[in-house]
C-alpha cells in the first residue's frame, strides 16, 4: 500500500476537547481564558483574526479606560505586568458642560492612594493577553478561525469551524462582540437602539503634560473626552452626529486637527496627531438573555453601551470576573461547569447590574447631548451640587473606580 493510499484512508481527526470553549479572543474573551487557564481549567479560544494583526499599532485607534477594580482582574489573570508600562494613570477627573462655569472635579487622593483607573491602547491590551495565553499550558488559541455551526446536547456542546475542525466542551462562552456569531447560532435575539451619533477616536500628542487629568466635556453633539495616556499623549473620544462623522474623519490632517482644536482648546499647548483616526456608530444593545443551555454571553455579545461614562469595557470585565468565579467554584466542587445551576448563578449576579448601567448611560446621553435651556440649567446645577456634597461625591468617585456593589473576588484583589 502506498503512502498516498494510507493518507486517503485516514479517519477524520478527533474533536479537540476542553472544558470551556471561548469564541472571541479580544480583551473580554482573552482575559476570561487567562483567568480560567491559570487555575488548570482546559480552555480553547477561537478568534476570527490573527492576534498578531490585532495587536499591531495603528490597526485600532481606541484606548480603553480600565477602572481600578478591572485592573485587579488583569493583575489576577497575570496580564497586567505585560502592559503596565504602557498604562497611563487617571489621577483626576474634570467634568464640564460646554461653556458653563459650573463643573465637577474628582481627585483620587480623596478616596485612597490608587488612581481611578488607567488608559491603555486596545492594541496593547490584546498583545498582553496573547502573550499571557502563550505562557499558559492549559490554554489553546485557534486563530484565525471562524465558527460555522454549533450543536448543544444535554452533556456538552460541539462547535464546528469553517475549516472542518470540531471542538467539544462542557460550556461555550460567546465573547465575540456586538455581532456575535454564537448569539446568532443560539437563536438569542437582541434589542438595539441607535443614538444617531458616532464615536471618533484618535491619539494626540501635546506640548504640556496632562498630569494624569481626564477631561469630559459635554457638548451639544455629545461628550468629548480627553484621556491621559503615557507621556505627553492623550486619547480622544469625540462624539459627533452620525451624518457628520465621515466628513470629519475624512478631512486632511490639517483640517481635522483644526476642527479638533476648536473642542480641545490650548490648555496643553500645541496639539499634534499621534495616531490614526477611526469612527464607530454608537448604539445601545442588550441580548434577550445572557445564558442558554451550555452557553453564556459576556461583554459586548451580551450588552453594549454608549461610551459616555467609559464603562463599557469595565462592565465586560465584571462579566469576566463573575463568570470565572462561578466556574472555578463549581469545578472545585466537582460539578459540571456547563450545568444550568452555575449559569443561573452567573445570570442572577450580572443581569441586573448590566441593565442598570445600560439605563444610566442612556439617561446621561439623553440629558447631556443637547443644548436645551431647561435641561442645560438642570444638569449644570446638578454638577455644582455634587461638587459641594462630599459624601455623594465620594460615592461617585468610588463608582468610577468600580469598587461599589457585589464584587467578584478578583475585583476585590483576592485570588480566584
Amino acid at each position: 500500500m502506498s503512502i498516498a493510499d494510507t493518507e486517503i484512508q485516514t479517519e477524520p481527526a478527533s474533536p479537540i476537547r476542553c472544558e470551556v470553549l471561548i469564541v472571541g479572543g479580544g480583551p473580554v474573551g482573552g482575559l476570561t481564558a487567562c483567568a480560567l487557564a491559570q487555575t488548570g481549567m482546559k480552555v480553547v479560544v477561537v478568534e476570527s483574526a490573527d492576534p498578531a494583526d490585532l495587536a499591531r499599532p495603528g490597526t485600532d485607534g481606541r484606548s480603553i479606560a480600565i477602572a481600578l477594580s478591572a485592573k485587579r482582574v488583569f493583575v489576577g489573570a497575570g496580564v497586567w505586568p505585560l502592559m503596565e508600562d504602557e498604562a497611563g494613570p487617571i489621577l483626576e477627573i474634570r467634568v464640564t458642560d460646554n461653556a458653563s462655569p459650573l463643573f465637577l472635579h474628582y481627585d483620587h487622593d480623596s478616596v485612597g492612594d490608587e488612581p481611578f483607573g488607567w488608559i491603555v491602547e486596545n492594541t496593547t491590551i490584546r498583545r498582553a493577553i496573547h502573550q499571557r495565553l502563550v505562557q499558559l499550558p492549559d490554554a489553546r488559541v485557534l486563530a484565525p478561525a471562524r465558527v460555522s455551526a454549533m450543536t448543544r446536547e444535554r452533556d456538552g456542546v460541539t462547535v464546528t469551524l469553517e475549516d472542518g475542525r470540531q471542538i467539544s466542551a462542557a460550556l461555550v462562552v460567546g465573547a465575540d462582540g456586538r455581532g456575535s456569531t454564537i448569539r446568532r447560532l443560539a437563536g438569542i435575539g437582541v434589542q438595539r437602539f441607535g443614538y444617531g451619533q458616532s464615536g471618533i477616536v484618535t491619539t494626540v500628542a501635546h506640548e504640556k503634560p496632562h498630569n494624569g487629568i481626564a477631561h469630559e466635556r459635554f457638548l451639544p453633539s455629545g461628550p468629548f473626552a480627553i484621556l491621559p495616556m503615557t507621556g505627553n499623549r492623550s486619547s480622544i473620544v469625540w462624539t459627533e452626529r452620525l451624518h457628520l462623522a465621515d466628513a470629519i474623519v475624512g478631512q486632511s490632517d490639517e483640517s481635522f486637527l483644526a476642527e479638533l482644536n476648536t473642542r480641545f482648546g490650548d490648555f496643553l499647548g500645541e496639539v499634534t496627531l499621534a495616531g490614526p483616526r477611526f469612527h464607530y456608530p454608537l448604539t445601545l444593545q442588550l441580548a434577550d438573555r445572557a445564558v442558554d443551555p451550555r452557553l453564556v454571553l459576556i461583554g459586548d455579545a451580551a450588552h453594549g453601551m454608549h461610551p459616555v461614562a467609559g464603562q463599557g469595557m469595565n462592565m465586560g470585565i465584571r462579566d469576566v470576573a463573575a463568570l470565572a468565579e462561578v466556574l472555578v467554584d463549581c469545578r472545585r466542587l466537582g460539578l459540571d461547569v456547563g450545568g444550568p445551576d452555575v449559569l443561573a448563578r452567573y445570570e442572577r449576579w450580572r443581569r441586573f447590574d448590566n441593565m442598570l448601567m445600560l439605563g444610566l448611560t442612556d439617561v446621561m446621553v439623553r440629558l447631556f447631548s443637547n443644548d436645551i435651556g431647561p435641561l442645560k440649567l438642570a444638569r449644570d446645577l446638578g454638577l455644582a451640587a455634587v461638587q459641594k456634597m462630599p459624601g455623594l461625591k465620594r460615592f461617585f468617585m468610588k463608582h468610577a473606580m468600580g469598587v461599589v456593589g457585589d464584587l467578584p473576588r478578583m475585583m476585590r484583589g483576592e485570588p480566584l
